[in-house]
Protein backbone atom coordinates (compact mmCIF):
# COMPACT_ATOMS: atom_id res chain seq x y z
CA UNK A 1 0.00 0.00 0.00
CA UNK A 2 1.29 3.16 -0.86
CA UNK A 3 0.24 6.71 -1.14
CA UNK A 4 1.53 10.46 -1.63
CA UNK A 5 0.71 13.13 0.90
CA UNK A 6 1.90 17.28 1.83
CA UNK A 7 3.45 16.58 4.85
CA UNK A 8 1.57 19.92 6.46
CA UNK A 9 -1.35 18.93 5.10
CA UNK A 10 -1.55 15.13 6.91
CA UNK A 11 -0.06 16.91 10.20
CA UNK A 12 -2.79 19.76 10.18
CA UNK A 13 -5.53 16.99 9.93
CA UNK A 14 -3.93 14.72 12.62
CA UNK A 15 -3.34 17.20 15.24
CA UNK A 16 -6.82 18.02 14.78
CA UNK A 17 -7.90 14.43 15.99
CA UNK A 18 -4.85 13.82 18.86
CA UNK A 19 -6.49 15.22 21.62
CA UNK A 20 -8.92 11.99 21.67
CA UNK A 21 -5.22 10.10 22.22
CA UNK A 22 -5.21 9.12 25.92
CA UNK A 23 -1.82 8.94 27.66
CA UNK A 24 -1.56 5.68 28.84
CA UNK A 25 -4.00 2.99 27.21
CA UNK A 26 -5.18 -0.58 28.18
CA UNK A 27 -4.65 -1.34 24.26
CA UNK A 28 -1.53 -0.77 22.83
CA UNK A 29 -2.86 -0.25 19.44
CA UNK A 30 -4.82 2.73 20.49
CA UNK A 31 -1.06 5.12 20.87
CA UNK A 32 -1.74 4.66 16.66
CA UNK A 33 -3.47 6.33 14.22
CA UNK A 34 -5.76 4.40 12.26
CA UNK A 35 -4.76 5.22 8.06
CA UNK A 36 -7.62 3.58 5.44
CA UNK A 37 -7.79 4.58 1.68
CA UNK A 38 -10.37 3.75 -0.68
CA UNK A 39 -10.58 5.36 -3.75
CA UNK A 40 -7.70 7.96 -3.28
CA UNK A 41 -9.11 9.43 -0.06
CA UNK A 42 -7.42 8.84 3.09
CA UNK A 43 -9.47 8.56 6.88
CA UNK A 44 -7.29 9.18 9.84
CA UNK A 45 -9.07 8.05 12.89
CA UNK A 46 -8.14 8.17 16.68
CA UNK A 47 -10.12 7.14 19.43
CA UNK A 48 -9.50 6.17 23.68
CA UNK A 49 -12.38 3.75 23.65
CA UNK A 50 -14.76 5.65 24.59
CA UNK A 51 -14.34 9.06 22.31
CA UNK A 52 -13.33 8.47 18.26
CA UNK A 53 -12.81 11.15 15.82
CA UNK A 54 -12.08 11.15 12.28
CA UNK A 55 -10.80 12.88 9.68
CA UNK A 56 -10.72 12.58 5.72
CA UNK A 57 -8.42 14.15 2.99
CA UNK A 58 -7.45 13.54 -0.69
CA UNK A 59 -3.87 11.86 -1.10
CA UNK A 60 -2.39 10.31 -4.58
CA UNK A 61 -3.48 6.54 -3.97
CA UNK A 62 -3.49 3.46 -6.87
CA UNK A 63 -4.78 1.56 -4.00
CA UNK A 64 -6.77 0.77 -1.15
CA UNK A 65 -5.66 -0.35 2.11
CA UNK A 66 -5.70 0.34 6.32
CA UNK A 67 -2.83 0.32 8.89
CA UNK A 68 -1.98 1.70 12.35
CA UNK A 69 0.71 4.16 12.05
CA UNK A 70 2.22 5.19 15.44
CA UNK A 71 0.94 8.04 16.08
CA UNK A 72 3.32 10.36 18.44
CA UNK A 73 6.50 9.33 15.58
CA UNK A 74 4.80 10.41 13.59
CA UNK A 75 3.44 13.61 14.47
CA UNK A 76 7.25 14.28 15.44
CA UNK A 77 8.62 13.61 11.98
CA UNK A 78 6.01 15.41 10.48
CA UNK A 79 6.75 18.82 12.74
CA UNK A 80 10.28 18.65 11.54
CA UNK A 81 9.53 18.81 8.07
CA UNK A 82 9.04 21.68 5.67
CA UNK A 83 5.32 21.72 3.34
CA UNK A 84 7.00 18.86 0.89
CA UNK A 85 5.14 15.74 -0.63
CA UNK A 86 5.57 12.61 1.28
CA UNK A 87 5.98 9.24 0.13
CA UNK A 88 4.59 6.27 2.49
CA UNK A 89 5.31 2.61 1.35
CA UNK A 90 3.74 0.25 3.33
CA UNK A 91 4.79 -3.44 3.72
CA UNK A 92 1.11 -5.57 4.28
CA UNK A 93 3.23 -8.50 5.44
CA UNK A 94 5.24 -7.34 8.48
CA UNK A 95 3.44 -3.95 8.77
CA UNK A 96 6.73 -2.24 7.76
CA UNK A 97 6.49 1.71 6.90
CA UNK A 98 8.99 3.92 5.65
CA UNK A 99 8.35 7.63 5.28
CA UNK A 100 10.06 8.80 2.03
CA UNK A 101 11.04 12.66 2.00
CA UNK A 102 12.92 15.21 0.24
CA UNK A 103 16.32 14.56 2.93
CA UNK A 104 16.12 11.43 3.84
CA UNK A 105 13.42 8.34 4.85
CA UNK A 106 11.99 7.47 8.28
CA UNK A 107 11.15 3.79 8.83
CA UNK A 108 8.47 2.19 11.93
CA UNK A 109 6.78 -0.56 12.59
CA UNK A 110 2.97 -0.43 12.85
CA UNK A 111 -0.59 -2.43 13.20
CA UNK A 112 -2.58 -4.53 11.50
CA UNK A 113 -5.74 -2.24 10.63
CA UNK A 114 -8.57 -4.78 11.64
CA UNK A 115 -7.26 -4.99 15.20
CA UNK A 116 -8.08 -1.39 15.95
CA UNK A 117 -11.45 -0.77 17.72
CA UNK A 118 -14.30 -0.63 15.55
CA UNK A 119 -16.19 2.43 15.70
CA UNK A 120 -19.65 2.44 17.59
CA UNK A 121 -22.28 2.36 15.01
CA UNK A 122 -26.04 4.24 15.84
CA UNK A 123 -29.46 2.93 15.94
CA UNK A 124 -32.49 4.90 15.55
CA UNK A 125 -30.89 7.96 15.42
CA UNK A 126 -32.49 11.79 16.10
CA UNK A 127 -31.06 14.32 13.94
CA UNK A 128 -30.27 18.33 14.35
CA UNK A 129 -28.21 20.86 13.02
CA UNK A 130 -27.15 23.38 15.27
CA UNK A 131 -24.64 26.36 14.18
CA UNK A 132 -20.95 26.19 15.21
CA UNK A 133 -21.46 29.95 17.23
CA UNK A 134 -24.31 28.25 19.51
CA UNK A 135 -22.51 25.35 20.21
CA UNK A 136 -19.34 27.08 21.02
CA UNK A 137 -20.90 29.53 23.34
CA UNK A 138 -22.25 26.63 25.19
CA UNK A 139 -19.38 25.05 25.78
CA UNK A 140 -17.31 28.18 26.54
CA UNK A 141 -20.22 29.39 29.07
CA UNK A 142 -21.19 25.67 30.53
CA UNK A 143 -17.35 23.33 30.95
CA UNK A 144 -16.07 25.39 33.78
CA UNK A 145 -19.29 23.90 36.65
CA UNK A 146 -18.80 20.66 35.46
CA UNK A 147 -18.03 18.67 38.79
CA UNK A 148 -14.75 16.64 38.71
CA UNK A 149 -16.73 13.90 41.32
CA UNK A 150 -16.04 10.27 40.59
CA UNK A 151 -18.99 9.38 42.44
CA UNK A 152 -21.33 11.39 40.47
CA UNK A 153 -20.71 10.86 36.97
CA UNK A 154 -23.68 12.58 35.77
CA UNK A 155 -22.38 16.02 36.94
CA UNK A 156 -19.14 14.91 35.23
CA UNK A 157 -20.79 16.17 31.98
CA UNK A 158 -23.07 19.04 30.21
CA UNK A 159 -26.45 18.12 29.66
CA UNK A 160 -28.12 18.85 26.69
CA UNK A 161 -32.18 19.62 26.67
CA UNK A 162 -33.64 19.80 22.93
CA UNK A 163 -37.24 20.86 22.75
CA UNK A 164 -39.20 22.13 19.21
CA UNK A 165 -39.10 25.77 21.00
CA UNK A 166 -35.14 25.97 22.33
CA UNK A 167 -32.03 24.63 23.49
CA UNK A 168 -30.47 24.19 26.49
CA UNK A 169 -27.17 22.91 28.12
CA UNK A 170 -26.29 22.64 32.26
CA UNK A 171 -23.38 21.86 33.88
CA UNK A 172 -23.36 22.04 37.98
CA UNK A 173 -21.36 20.34 40.87
CA UNK A 174 -23.78 20.78 43.25
CA UNK A 175 -21.78 24.49 44.66
CA UNK A 176 -22.23 26.29 41.30
CA UNK A 177 -24.87 25.57 37.95
CA UNK A 178 -24.93 27.24 35.04
CA UNK A 179 -28.34 27.17 32.72
CA UNK A 180 -27.42 28.53 29.22
CA UNK A 181 -30.62 28.34 26.55
CA UNK A 182 -30.98 29.29 22.95
CA UNK A 183 -34.33 30.03 21.03
CA UNK A 184 -33.05 30.21 17.71
CA UNK A 185 -32.24 26.59 17.35
CA UNK A 186 -35.05 23.85 17.90
CA UNK A 187 -35.60 20.16 17.61
CA UNK A 188 -38.29 18.25 15.69
CA UNK A 189 -38.98 16.70 19.03
CA UNK A 190 -38.16 16.61 23.02
CA UNK A 191 -34.78 14.40 24.06
CA UNK A 192 -31.93 15.36 26.39
CA UNK A 193 -28.25 13.77 27.03
CA UNK A 194 -25.62 14.15 28.81
CA UNK A 195 -22.11 14.85 27.46
CA UNK A 196 -18.86 13.94 28.53
CA UNK A 197 -16.16 16.81 29.10
CA UNK A 198 -13.48 15.21 26.64
CA UNK A 199 -15.47 15.30 23.91
CA UNK A 200 -16.48 18.60 24.63
CA UNK A 201 -12.87 20.01 25.02
CA UNK A 202 -12.43 18.10 21.65
CA UNK A 203 -15.24 19.61 19.99
CA UNK A 204 -14.58 23.48 20.91
CA UNK A 205 -10.73 23.22 19.82
CA UNK A 206 -12.65 22.40 15.90
CA UNK A 207 -15.55 24.77 15.67
CA UNK A 208 -14.61 28.21 13.72
CA UNK A 209 -17.69 29.14 14.86
CA UNK A 210 -18.87 29.81 11.04
CA UNK A 211 -19.90 26.03 10.13
CA UNK A 212 -23.03 24.24 10.35
CA UNK A 213 -22.62 20.89 12.67
CA UNK A 214 -24.85 17.86 12.42
CA UNK A 215 -25.64 16.50 15.34
CA UNK A 216 -26.98 12.94 15.64
CA UNK A 217 -27.95 10.76 18.25
CA UNK A 218 -29.23 7.65 20.22
CA UNK A 219 -29.28 6.58 23.80
CA UNK A 220 -25.45 5.26 24.15
CA UNK A 221 -23.71 7.77 21.49
CA UNK A 222 -23.69 10.62 19.46
CA UNK A 223 -22.18 12.10 16.42
CA UNK A 224 -21.02 15.39 15.94
CA UNK A 225 -20.19 16.13 11.50
CA UNK A 226 -18.65 19.30 11.35
CA UNK A 227 -16.12 20.76 8.35
CA UNK A 228 -13.70 17.79 7.59
CA UNK A 229 -13.88 16.48 11.29
CA UNK A 230 -16.33 13.63 12.24
CA UNK A 231 -16.37 13.27 16.54
CA UNK A 232 -18.33 10.03 18.11
CA UNK A 233 -18.68 10.05 21.79
CA UNK A 234 -20.25 7.37 24.31
CA UNK A 235 -23.10 9.09 26.38
CA UNK A 236 -22.83 9.70 30.12
CA UNK A 237 -25.36 6.95 31.62
CA UNK A 238 -27.83 7.94 34.54
CA UNK A 239 -30.23 10.62 35.41
CA UNK A 240 -29.63 14.07 35.87
CA UNK A 241 -30.75 15.79 38.78
CA UNK A 242 -33.54 18.21 38.52
CA UNK A 243 -31.72 21.14 38.09
CA UNK A 244 -34.50 23.79 38.00
CA UNK A 245 -35.92 22.82 41.79
CA UNK A 246 -32.69 24.71 42.91
CA UNK A 247 -33.35 27.83 40.86
CA UNK A 248 -34.99 30.16 43.48
CA UNK A 249 -38.01 31.79 41.77
CA UNK A 250 -38.30 34.78 43.85
CA UNK A 251 -35.42 37.05 44.27
CA UNK A 252 -35.82 40.66 45.50
CA UNK A 253 -32.88 41.99 46.28
CA UNK A 254 -30.86 42.85 43.14
CA UNK A 255 -27.75 43.68 42.70
CA UNK A 256 -26.57 45.46 39.87
CA UNK A 257 -22.91 46.03 38.80
CA UNK A 258 -19.95 46.79 36.33
CA UNK A 259 -18.39 43.51 36.07
CA UNK A 260 -15.14 44.16 35.39
CA UNK A 261 -15.32 46.30 38.51
CA UNK A 262 -16.63 43.46 40.38
CA UNK A 263 -14.45 41.01 39.27
CA UNK A 264 -11.57 43.33 40.14
CA UNK A 265 -12.46 43.99 43.52
CA UNK A 266 -13.15 40.31 44.38
CA UNK A 267 -9.30 39.41 42.84
CA UNK A 268 -7.97 41.85 45.45
CA UNK A 269 -9.75 41.22 48.21
CA UNK A 270 -10.20 37.25 47.93
CA UNK A 271 -6.33 37.34 48.25
CA UNK A 272 -6.59 37.74 52.26
CA UNK A 273 -9.62 34.93 52.33
CA UNK A 274 -9.68 31.69 53.81
CA UNK A 275 -7.55 29.71 51.61
CA UNK A 276 -10.15 26.59 52.27
CA UNK A 277 -12.99 28.00 52.63
CA UNK A 278 -12.22 31.16 49.83
CA UNK A 279 -15.28 32.90 51.68
CA UNK A 280 -16.27 36.35 50.65
CA UNK A 281 -18.80 38.89 52.30
CA UNK A 282 -20.86 40.59 50.71
CA UNK A 283 -22.92 43.55 52.54
CA UNK A 284 -25.30 45.47 50.65
CA UNK A 285 -26.84 48.60 51.92
CA UNK A 286 -28.49 51.24 49.85
CA UNK A 287 -26.22 52.29 46.41
CA UNK A 288 -23.00 50.59 47.83
CA UNK A 289 -21.42 47.32 48.34
CA UNK A 290 -19.14 46.62 50.45
CA UNK A 291 -16.61 43.73 50.02
CA UNK A 292 -14.89 41.42 53.31
CA UNK A 293 -12.50 38.68 53.45
CA UNK A 294 -10.44 37.45 56.49
CA UNK A 295 -8.28 34.75 57.01
CA UNK A 296 -9.07 34.34 61.64
CA UNK A 297 -5.79 31.51 61.01
CA UNK A 298 -3.18 34.79 60.52
CA UNK A 299 -5.01 37.79 61.26
CA UNK A 300 -5.01 38.75 57.58
CA UNK A 301 -8.32 40.79 56.36
CA UNK A 302 -9.07 43.01 53.32
CA UNK A 303 -12.12 45.00 52.62
CA UNK A 304 -13.18 47.35 50.11
CA UNK A 305 -16.27 49.57 49.07
CA UNK A 306 -17.78 50.04 45.35
CA UNK A 307 -20.70 51.67 44.12
CA UNK A 308 -23.82 49.82 42.63
CA UNK A 309 -27.53 49.74 41.87
CA UNK A 310 -29.14 47.77 44.51
CA UNK A 311 -33.35 47.30 44.98
CA UNK A 312 -33.74 45.33 48.44
CA UNK A 313 -33.38 44.71 51.74
CA UNK A 314 -29.88 45.49 53.78
CA UNK A 315 -28.05 42.35 53.55
CA UNK A 316 -25.32 40.37 54.27
CA UNK A 317 -24.55 37.48 52.54
CA UNK A 318 -20.82 35.00 51.73
CA UNK A 319 -19.72 33.43 48.74
CA UNK A 320 -16.76 31.05 47.83
CA UNK A 321 -14.68 33.66 46.05
CA UNK A 322 -13.59 31.09 43.20
CA UNK A 323 -16.86 30.69 42.27
CA UNK A 324 -17.97 34.11 41.58
CA UNK A 325 -14.60 34.98 39.86
CA UNK A 326 -14.88 31.94 37.42
CA UNK A 327 -18.74 32.58 36.46
CA UNK A 328 -17.78 36.57 36.08
CA UNK A 329 -14.83 35.94 33.70
CA UNK A 330 -17.34 33.74 31.20
CA UNK A 331 -19.79 36.37 31.03
CA UNK A 332 -19.35 38.80 28.19
CA UNK A 333 -21.86 41.87 29.65
CA UNK A 334 -20.14 44.95 31.04
CA UNK A 335 -23.27 45.19 33.62
CA UNK A 336 -24.26 41.95 35.34
CA UNK A 337 -26.97 41.10 38.41
CA UNK A 338 -27.27 39.31 41.21
CA UNK A 339 -30.39 38.23 42.32
CA UNK A 340 -30.72 37.37 45.99
CA UNK A 341 -33.45 36.27 48.00
CA UNK A 342 -32.02 35.80 51.51
CA UNK A 343 -28.15 34.72 53.18
CA UNK A 344 -29.17 30.88 53.17
CA UNK A 345 -30.27 30.57 49.44
CA UNK A 346 -28.42 30.34 46.09
CA UNK A 347 -27.64 33.78 43.98
CA UNK A 348 -28.40 34.22 40.66
CA UNK A 349 -26.14 36.01 38.32
CA UNK A 350 -26.48 37.05 35.17
CA UNK A 351 -26.02 39.38 32.81
CA UNK A 352 -27.15 43.31 33.03
CA UNK A 353 -28.55 43.46 29.42
CA UNK A 354 -29.50 41.13 27.05
CA UNK A 355 -26.95 41.99 23.98
CA UNK A 356 -28.94 38.45 22.20
CA UNK A 357 -32.34 38.10 22.07
CA UNK A 358 -31.98 34.77 21.46
CA UNK A 359 -29.69 33.62 24.14
CA UNK A 360 -30.61 33.43 27.84
CA UNK A 361 -27.86 32.70 30.87
CA UNK A 362 -28.54 32.04 34.33
CA UNK A 363 -25.24 31.19 36.61
CA UNK A 364 -26.47 29.93 40.19
CA UNK A 365 -23.53 29.93 42.84
CA UNK A 366 -24.49 28.64 46.46
CA UNK A 367 -24.02 30.71 49.36
CA UNK A 368 -21.26 29.85 52.23
CA UNK A 369 -22.17 30.74 55.60
CA UNK A 370 -20.64 33.57 57.66
CA UNK A 371 -18.41 33.52 60.64
CA UNK A 372 -19.96 35.10 62.73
Amino acid sequence: MNFIVSSTTLLRHIQSISGVLATSNTLPILDNFLFEILEGELTVTASDLETTMRTNLDVEAKESGKIAIPAKLLIDVLKNLPDQPCTFSVDMSNYAIEIAYDNGKSKMVGYAGEEYPKTPAIQNTNTLKISGEIISSAINKTLFATGNDDLRPVMSGVFCQFTPDEITFVATDAHKLVRYTRTDSQATGSSSFILPKKPLNLLKGNLRGDEEVLVEYDESNVVFTLNDIVLICRLIDGKYPNYEAVIPKENPNVLTIDRIQFLASIKRVSIFANKTTHQIKLKLAGSELALFAEDLDFNNESNERLTCNYDGDDMEIGFNSRFLMEMLNNMDTPEVKLEMSDPSRAGLLMPGTNENEHEDILMLVMPVMLNR
